[in-house]
């Protein structure tokens, strides 16, 4: 079962997001960093798709506090 999408509170440089889609993938941070900003040189939303995540994803603390 993989793990589930929320943003850890170690590991993260802003808010976590790469290292919440890096365990998700089974994958390091550092790679989803990288990967992330290379997809930067490309044309289209990432930016927006991060602040996204950022947002909608729910923290590590509180994403344990509401499991059900």
């Amino acid at each position: 079962m993989a793990a589930a999408l929320v943003r850890p509170h170690h590991n993260r440089m802003i808010a976590g997001v790469c290292a919440g889609l890096a365990r998700r993938f089974g994958t390091t941070p550092a790679t989803m960093r990288v990967l992330f900003l290379l997809s930067c040189l490309l044309p289209g939303p990432q930016c927006l798709v991060y602040l996204a995540l950022w947002i909608l994803l729910p923290s590590e603390e509180t994403a344990g506090s509401t499991a059900w």
